[in-house]
Protein backbone atom coordinates (compact mmCIF):
# COMPACT_ATOMS: atom_id res chain seq x y z
CA UNK A 1 0.00 0.00 0.00
CA UNK A 2 1.20 3.49 -0.38
CA UNK A 3 2.50 5.70 1.84
CA UNK A 4 -0.22 8.30 0.53
CA UNK A 5 -2.46 5.86 0.83
CA UNK A 6 -2.02 5.19 4.38
CA UNK A 7 -1.48 8.27 5.61
CA UNK A 8 -5.08 8.88 4.08
CA UNK A 9 -6.68 5.27 5.84
CA UNK A 10 -9.46 6.64 7.89
CA UNK A 11 -9.61 10.49 7.02
CA UNK A 12 -12.95 10.96 4.89
CA UNK A 13 -12.03 11.70 1.59
CA UNK A 14 -12.99 15.43 0.15
CA UNK A 15 -15.60 15.09 -2.57
CA UNK A 16 -15.96 18.41 -5.00
CA UNK A 17 -18.56 19.17 -7.55
CA UNK A 18 -18.37 21.69 -10.30
CA UNK A 19 -21.29 23.78 -10.21
CA UNK A 20 -21.54 25.86 -12.49
CA UNK A 21 -23.80 28.65 -10.54
CA UNK A 22 -20.92 30.88 -9.81
CA UNK A 23 -20.49 31.75 -13.77
CA UNK A 24 -23.54 32.99 -13.88
CA UNK A 25 -22.42 36.60 -14.18
CA UNK A 26 -19.97 36.90 -16.21
CA UNK A 27 -21.00 33.50 -18.60
CA UNK A 28 -24.27 35.76 -19.05
CA UNK A 29 -22.32 39.09 -20.21
CA UNK A 30 -19.99 37.43 -22.33
CA UNK A 31 -22.81 35.04 -24.23
CA UNK A 32 -24.79 38.41 -24.56
CA UNK A 33 -22.18 40.17 -25.84
CA UNK A 34 -20.58 37.28 -28.66
CA UNK A 35 -24.33 36.59 -29.55
CA UNK A 36 -25.40 39.95 -30.27
CA UNK A 37 -21.71 40.99 -32.11
CA UNK A 38 -22.42 38.23 -34.78
CA UNK A 39 -26.15 38.57 -35.28
CA UNK A 40 -26.36 42.69 -35.17
CA UNK A 41 -22.89 42.90 -37.26
CA UNK A 42 -23.69 40.07 -39.75
CA UNK A 43 -27.31 41.23 -40.41
CA UNK A 44 -25.81 45.17 -40.45
CA UNK A 45 -23.93 43.78 -43.34
CA UNK A 46 -26.18 41.92 -45.39
CA UNK A 47 -28.61 44.29 -45.36
CA UNK A 48 -26.22 46.62 -46.85
CA UNK A 49 -24.71 44.04 -49.03
CA UNK A 50 -28.54 43.12 -50.29
CA UNK A 51 -28.66 46.87 -51.38
CA UNK A 52 -26.19 46.32 -54.26
CA UNK A 53 -23.71 48.97 -51.69
CA UNK A 54 -19.77 48.72 -52.59
CA UNK A 55 -17.40 46.52 -50.62
CA UNK A 56 -16.17 49.87 -48.83
CA UNK A 57 -19.76 50.99 -47.52
CA UNK A 58 -20.39 47.71 -45.94
CA UNK A 59 -17.12 47.82 -44.21
CA UNK A 60 -17.84 50.96 -42.62
CA UNK A 61 -21.44 49.43 -41.71
CA UNK A 62 -19.04 46.27 -39.89
CA UNK A 63 -16.95 48.69 -38.12
CA UNK A 64 -19.57 50.95 -36.96
CA UNK A 65 -21.65 48.50 -36.11
CA UNK A 66 -18.59 47.13 -34.08
CA UNK A 67 -17.89 50.28 -32.38
CA UNK A 68 -21.28 50.98 -31.36
CA UNK A 69 -22.41 47.98 -30.33
CA UNK A 70 -19.43 47.31 -28.11
CA UNK A 71 -20.35 50.91 -26.19
CA UNK A 72 -23.71 49.90 -26.26
CA UNK A 73 -23.62 46.72 -24.43
CA UNK A 74 -20.83 47.73 -22.12
CA UNK A 75 -23.34 50.71 -21.23
CA UNK A 76 -26.81 48.77 -21.10
CA UNK A 77 -24.79 45.90 -19.11
CA UNK A 78 -23.54 48.38 -16.36
CA UNK A 79 -26.45 50.18 -15.93
CA UNK A 80 -28.24 47.04 -15.63
CA UNK A 81 -26.13 45.67 -13.64
CA UNK A 82 -25.70 48.61 -11.46
CA UNK A 83 -29.49 48.55 -10.65
CA UNK A 84 -29.32 45.14 -9.70
CA UNK A 85 -26.65 46.18 -7.42
CA UNK A 86 -28.37 48.69 -5.92
CA UNK A 87 -31.29 46.58 -4.79
CA UNK A 88 -28.61 44.24 -3.38
CA UNK A 89 -27.17 47.04 -1.43
CA UNK A 90 -30.82 48.19 -0.48
CA UNK A 91 -31.76 44.88 0.93
CA UNK A 92 -28.41 44.20 2.71
CA UNK A 93 -28.46 47.58 4.58
CA UNK A 94 -32.08 46.71 5.55
CA UNK A 95 -31.12 43.50 7.15
CA UNK A 96 -28.24 45.32 9.03
CA UNK A 97 -30.74 47.60 10.49
CA UNK A 98 -32.64 44.70 11.55
CA UNK A 99 -30.14 42.74 12.55
CA UNK A 100 -28.79 45.54 15.21
CA UNK A 101 -32.71 46.96 16.40
CA UNK A 102 -33.99 43.28 16.76
CA UNK A 103 -31.60 41.02 17.05
CA UNK A 104 -33.50 37.98 18.75
CA UNK A 105 -36.43 38.69 16.55
CA UNK A 106 -34.00 37.89 13.69
CA UNK A 107 -32.82 34.67 14.91
CA UNK A 108 -36.14 33.60 16.12
CA UNK A 109 -36.53 34.62 11.93
CA UNK A 110 -33.90 32.24 10.79
CA UNK A 111 -34.74 29.32 12.77
CA UNK A 112 -38.19 29.79 11.57
CA UNK A 113 -36.56 29.48 7.73
CA UNK A 114 -35.07 26.00 8.92
CA UNK A 115 -37.91 24.97 10.78
CA UNK A 116 -40.05 25.48 7.22
CA UNK A 117 -37.00 23.48 5.22
CA UNK A 118 -37.59 20.37 7.29
CA UNK A 119 -35.31 20.79 10.81
CA UNK A 120 -37.15 20.20 14.11
CA UNK A 121 -37.49 23.96 16.12
CA UNK A 122 -34.95 22.99 18.61
CA UNK A 123 -32.40 21.70 15.83
CA UNK A 124 -33.51 24.81 14.00
CA UNK A 125 -32.55 26.87 16.94
CA UNK A 126 -29.20 25.75 17.50
CA UNK A 127 -28.47 26.39 13.84
CA UNK A 128 -29.04 29.53 13.64
CA UNK A 129 -27.45 30.28 16.78
CA UNK A 130 -24.23 28.88 15.88
CA UNK A 131 -24.66 30.47 11.97
CA UNK A 132 -25.40 33.45 13.61
CA UNK A 133 -21.74 32.87 16.25
CA UNK A 134 -19.78 32.80 12.92
CA UNK A 135 -21.11 34.76 10.67
CA UNK A 136 -24.48 36.46 11.11
CA UNK A 137 -24.77 39.21 8.78
CA UNK A 138 -23.88 36.40 5.97
CA UNK A 139 -26.65 33.46 7.37
CA UNK A 140 -29.47 35.80 6.94
CA UNK A 141 -28.13 37.45 3.44
CA UNK A 142 -27.92 33.60 1.96
CA UNK A 143 -31.02 31.93 3.85
CA UNK A 144 -33.56 35.12 4.39
CA UNK A 145 -32.91 37.85 1.24
CA UNK A 146 -31.28 34.72 -1.10
CA UNK A 147 -28.34 36.77 -1.22
CA UNK A 148 -24.24 35.14 -1.53
CA UNK A 149 -21.61 37.57 -1.05
CA UNK A 150 -19.86 35.24 -4.07
CA UNK A 151 -22.70 36.08 -6.53
CA UNK A 152 -22.96 39.96 -5.73
CA UNK A 153 -23.43 41.92 -8.96
CA UNK A 154 -20.47 43.48 -10.59
CA UNK A 155 -21.03 46.12 -12.78
CA UNK A 156 -18.04 46.86 -14.17
CA UNK A 157 -17.04 43.06 -15.24
CA UNK A 158 -20.56 43.12 -16.95
CA UNK A 159 -19.69 46.17 -18.89
CA UNK A 160 -16.08 45.73 -20.28
CA UNK A 161 -16.71 41.74 -20.67
CA UNK A 162 -19.74 42.59 -22.62
CA UNK A 163 -17.79 45.30 -24.65
CA UNK A 164 -14.21 43.32 -24.89
CA UNK A 165 -17.13 39.72 -26.36
CA UNK A 166 -18.67 41.75 -28.86
CA UNK A 167 -15.96 43.74 -30.02
CA UNK A 168 -13.87 40.48 -30.42
CA UNK A 169 -16.87 38.70 -32.12
CA UNK A 170 -18.18 41.34 -34.53
CA UNK A 171 -14.95 40.80 -36.58
CA UNK A 172 -16.02 37.51 -37.65
CA UNK A 173 -18.93 39.06 -40.57
CA UNK A 174 -16.13 41.59 -41.13
CA UNK A 175 -12.84 39.08 -41.74
CA UNK A 176 -15.80 37.69 -43.97
CA UNK A 177 -16.57 40.29 -46.13
CA UNK A 178 -12.41 41.06 -46.41
CA UNK A 179 -11.71 37.45 -47.93
CA UNK A 180 -15.15 37.02 -49.38
CA UNK A 181 -15.14 37.44 -53.57
CA UNK A 182 -17.36 39.97 -54.79
CA UNK A 183 -20.27 37.08 -55.81
CA UNK A 184 -20.52 35.46 -52.90
CA UNK A 185 -20.17 38.31 -49.90
CA UNK A 186 -23.70 37.72 -48.54
CA UNK A 187 -23.18 34.15 -48.65
CA UNK A 188 -20.01 34.25 -46.74
CA UNK A 189 -21.13 36.54 -44.68
CA UNK A 190 -24.41 34.65 -43.94
CA UNK A 191 -22.31 31.05 -43.65
CA UNK A 192 -19.44 32.16 -41.44
CA UNK A 193 -21.71 34.09 -38.39
CA UNK A 194 -23.99 31.07 -38.61
CA UNK A 195 -21.08 28.22 -38.17
CA UNK A 196 -19.88 30.97 -35.58
CA UNK A 197 -23.38 31.59 -33.74
CA UNK A 198 -23.40 27.47 -34.13
CA UNK A 199 -20.05 27.09 -32.18
CA UNK A 200 -20.95 29.70 -29.59
CA UNK A 201 -23.78 28.30 -28.86
CA UNK A 202 -22.67 24.56 -27.99
CA UNK A 203 -19.70 26.41 -26.15
CA UNK A 204 -21.78 28.54 -23.87
CA UNK A 205 -24.53 25.44 -23.36
CA UNK A 206 -21.26 23.27 -22.52
CA UNK A 207 -20.44 25.99 -19.96
CA UNK A 208 -23.44 26.38 -18.47
CA UNK A 209 -24.07 22.51 -18.56
CA UNK A 210 -27.18 22.51 -20.64
CA UNK A 211 -27.77 20.50 -23.98
CA UNK A 212 -25.54 21.04 -26.60
CA UNK A 213 -27.67 20.76 -29.34
CA UNK A 214 -30.78 22.75 -27.93
CA UNK A 215 -28.24 25.38 -27.15
CA UNK A 216 -26.76 25.84 -30.51
CA UNK A 217 -30.25 25.46 -31.91
CA UNK A 218 -31.83 28.75 -30.79
CA UNK A 219 -29.12 31.29 -30.97
CA UNK A 220 -28.54 30.09 -35.32
CA UNK A 221 -31.89 29.90 -35.96
CA UNK A 222 -32.79 33.75 -34.05
CA UNK A 223 -29.38 34.75 -36.08
CA UNK A 224 -30.48 33.01 -39.44
CA UNK A 225 -34.01 34.58 -38.74
CA UNK A 226 -32.38 38.22 -38.64
CA UNK A 227 -30.16 38.19 -41.08
CA UNK A 228 -33.16 37.08 -43.44
CA UNK A 229 -34.90 39.93 -42.50
CA UNK A 230 -32.35 42.62 -42.99
CA UNK A 231 -31.02 41.03 -46.30
CA UNK A 232 -35.17 41.38 -47.56
CA UNK A 233 -35.47 44.85 -46.12
CA UNK A 234 -32.14 46.05 -48.13
CA UNK A 235 -33.22 44.40 -51.07
CA UNK A 236 -36.68 46.55 -51.11
CA UNK A 237 -34.80 49.63 -50.12
CA UNK A 238 -32.60 49.23 -52.85
CA UNK A 239 -35.70 48.30 -55.70
CA UNK A 240 -37.51 51.22 -54.51
CA UNK A 241 -34.76 54.07 -54.41
CA UNK A 242 -32.96 52.53 -57.66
Amino acid sequence: MKRSDQGNKGRPSQHREPHRSGRVGWLRAAVLGSDDAIVSTASLMIGVAASSAPREAILVAGVAGLVAGSMSMAVGEYVSVSSQRDAEQADIALEKRELAGKPKAELHELAAIYVKRGLEKELAMTVAEQLSAHDRLGAHMRDEIGIDRLSLARPLQAAWISAASFASFALVPIVALLVAPASLRILAIAAVSLLSLAGLGAFGGHLGGAPLVRASLRVTIGGALAMAVTAAIGRILHVSVG
